[in-house]
């Protein structure tokens, strides 16, 4: 999965981030992926694992250096992705984010794909994320700093995107990180998240011991 990071304006503002130039890409490993109401899997050691509704764009046809009016040609439709993220991992281990987004179970997706041709416009859709009934997350594509067509686009220029990519476009304000004090998951914890017309997800949070149990 290609990741976009801090592409809405008010969750670069909620990290103390300036807002990118351009699009910060980062990878999360193929065993993150999983299914929309599946277990979310606290990591071991982990203290700062946090939730992020997004947007995720599903690759159709082969992308290579395609123009930003032609990107949208290449997208196959749009699902709802939670990018998870250990905080500590990505932020203070030093390196590249990918430490603290690749943990097993950092990538539910779905609960399916909601055609192009469905979807009028994918600059104009609402998402919002709670975690034990309390809403942290809820904003709007609209808000964000690169949209799906200049992603496409930029992202092409770099690596060639195939069909059944996914490109995870970005959170809204809200995550855990950026409260005050900072709240994380902790086993047992319910995460509920959406964007309109895609679906719903719904993930338990348990913790890696019980997890890793024969």
């Amino acid at each position: 999965m290609i990741c976009v990071g801090l592409n809405y304006t008010d969750h670069a503002a909620e990290t103390g981030a300036q807002p990118p130039t351009q699009p910060i890409l980062f990878m999360k490993a193929t065993n993150t992926i999983m299914g929309a109401n599946d277990d979310v899997i606290i990591p071991k050691d982990s203290v700062k694992t946090d939730w992020e509704v997004e947007l995720g764009v599903v690759i159709g046809d082969t992308a290579r250096h395609v123009r930003v009016e032609d990107a949208l040609e290449h997208v196959a439709g749009y699902l709802v992705v939670n990018d998870l993220s250990e905080r500590e991992f990505q932020l203070e281990h030093g390196g590249q984010w990918v430490k603290g987004k690749s943990c097993d179970s950092f990538g539910p997706v779905g609960p399916w794909l909601l055609t192009a041709d469905e979807v009028a416009d994918p600059q104009d859709l609402a998402l919002w994320l709670e975690v034990n009934g309390h809403r942290y997350q809820d904003g709007n594509t609209r808000n964000m700093i690169f949209g799906v067509a200049e992603l496409v686009s930029y992202i092409s220029r770099y690596m060639t995107l195939q069909p059944g990519d996914i490109i995870s476009t970005g959170t809204p304000a809200g995550v855990g990180l950026g409260q005050k004090p900072p709240v994380y998951l902790r086993p047992g914890d319910v995460m509920e998240l959406g964007i309109a017309g895609l679906g719903r997800q719904r993930q338990r949070t348990v913790a890696y011991a019980a997890a890793t149990q024969p």
